[in-house]
């Protein structure tokens, strides 16, 4: 098991990583976050806050019994990867990376994402 600290390093290690955050959508506080350079992670949480909010809400209205794995966002240089943590103790939590577009391999990003997600404490 992995403290936030730890696994919010383990994402920035992705290839092509440029930020990652954990991030409350119940609140849209970020827990802790690394990276970012001139992305201010703090408003990217609290916006994507309001995505997740967006499609939990839609699944409920379609009367859909399930959860997103991930909500993806590409950008033209960028891709915004949400990744809701599926684990009792994660509920209302989810993981935030944000990759280079030109660095990253997307597949593989979203796979390191699920087994970072799967061995967080918190």
């Amino acid at each position: 098991m992995a403290t936030v600290d730890e696994t919010l390093k383990g994402a920035l290690e992705i290839e092509g990583a440029i930020a990652a955050a954990l991030v409350d959508y119940e609140s849209g506080m970020c827990l802790g976050s690394v990276g970012g350079g001139t992305l201010d992670l703090e408003i990217a949480a609290a916006g994507n806050t309001d995505v997740v909010r967006a499609e939990l809400r839609t699944l409920q209205r379609l009367g859909l019994d399930d959860v997103p794995e991930d909500i993806l966002a590409t950008l033209g240089t960028q891709f915004h990867l949400i990744r809701l943590l599926q684990s009792k103790n994660g509920q209302g939590l989810f993981l935030y990376l944000v990759l280079d577009r030109g660095r990253a391999n997307l597949a593989m990003a979203r796979r390191l994402l699920t087994v970072l997600e799967r061995g967080i404490e918190l």
